[in-house]
């Protein structure tokens, strides 16, 4: 299992794709706050997101808390300001898979703290970034395919054919 761990996320249409990714894949959803927006029962499922309760999600005061909270983990950062590939390193399961706001990323003295273990998806220069939730799947997928999609189901079928 992978962690998918949003600081202080802003846009709720990114929380509800990257909680869908979650569900599909078996992730664990952290939610660090402050966030913009109400994820209590009443408001997921005013919103139709039938999946969230497939999806386990751990929510935290703050970053501190976190932090606090899931002590010894091993932690990836993803930003755009990373030195290194999110394909150069290797991925181990429970690893924790970290994204910051949309507006602002991640903060610079966690990055600069955490140079090793900062990931970003290579893009053009004249590209600010990646939405959030493809960033997020991105990431996530690549994890998921160096543990070769342990426990996912690989191999789909038809409704009126049979694979031959």
């Amino acid at each position: 299992m992978f962690n998918i761990v949003l600081v202080e996320p802003e846009i709720p249409q990114n929380t509800g794709n990257i909680a869908r990714t979650c569900a599909a894949t078996g992730s664990r959803l952290h939610i660090v706050y402050p966030i913009a927006f109400d994820i209590s029962d009443k408001a997921v499922k005013r919103a139709g997101l039938d999946y969230w309760s497939l999806v386990d999600v751990i929510c935290y005061d703050n970053l501190e808390d976190f932090f606090q909270k899931t002590k010894g983990g091993r932690y990836f950062y993803a930003t755009t300001k990373a030195p290194n590939r999110y394909t150069d390193v290797q991925f181990r399961d429970n690893d924790y898979l970290v994204f910051g706001k949309e507006t602002k990323g991640l903060p610079e003295v966690l990055l600069h703290e955490n140079k090793s273990f900062c990931i970003r998806i290579p893009m053009q220069d004249s590209a600010r970034s990646l939405n959030l939730s493809n960033s997020a799947a991105v990431v996530l997928y690549e994890a998921l395919r160096q543990q070769e999609f342990a426990g996912l189901k690989e191999e789909g079928q038809l409704t009126q054919f049979e694979w031959e």
